[in-house]
């Protein structure tokens, strides 16, 4: 073997590995936009694209947010405590029937949702647009004492809404949490259809 086929094939090697790797940054380059083009547009998603959340590892008495039309959606897995201190905080709420509030029709009950155990909510208050606390710990001083069963709380104003998103009397939210259109499908979630 002579010295100019050695380096023939040492030539060979480096041109395959350069064609190689400018081959699949090529590749990626057009699968790029393909795979990108499956995603909604920008303007779907301005419009209200629906938003899929798989809610299995949400465990109870816990809150998640999700993005729906810009706006934060408080999900929140209620334990049995929770769902027990509705009828409670009754005579408490400004409309406990959600007769002035936006909801869809199927969540039209004491819950607000179509599963007791899980309530969906736009998270922003009523009154002026801040975005509530979520604040679970019944019986908080701050928030009332004994007249607080857990729910939400709006810093900016005071507003209080209960662990349905019922707005409490006497606070300056005129209206409950609304309820977006959603559905549910074993574990997962679809906010924006029904």
């Amino acid at each position: 073997m002579s010295q100019a086929e050695g380096v023939n094939v040492k030539r060979r090697r480096v041109l395959i590995a350069s064609t190689a790797a400018i081959g699949a940054a090529g590749v990626a380059a057009v699968a790029t936009p393909f795979v990108r083009s499956w995603y909604p547009s920008a303007k779907a998603e301005a419009a209200g694209a629906a938003v899929v959340q798989d809610v299995s590892s949400v465990e109870e008495g816990q809150m998640i947010v999700v993005k729906y039309r810009g706006k934060p959606i408080f999900v929140v897995k209620r334990t049995e405590e929770m769902l027990a201190t509705l009828e409670s905080v009754t005579p408490l709420l400004l409309d406990p029937d959600s007769d002035a509030s936006l909801q869809p029709e199927y969540t039209k009950n004491q819950g607000r949702s179509i599963e007791p155990g899980l309530l969906v909510v736009e998270g922003v208050c009523t009154h002026l647009g801040c975005a509530p606390n979520y604040r679970p710990d019944v019986g908080a001083a701050d928030l009332g004492g004994n007249d607080w069963y857990g729910g939400f709380f709006c810093p900016c104003h005071g507003s209080k809404y209960d662990i349905a998103g019922r707005v409490y009397s006497g606070v300056p939210a005129p209206l409950n949490l609304p309820v977006p259109d959603y559905s549910i499908s074993g574990t997962i979630l679809t906010v924006g259809e029904a």
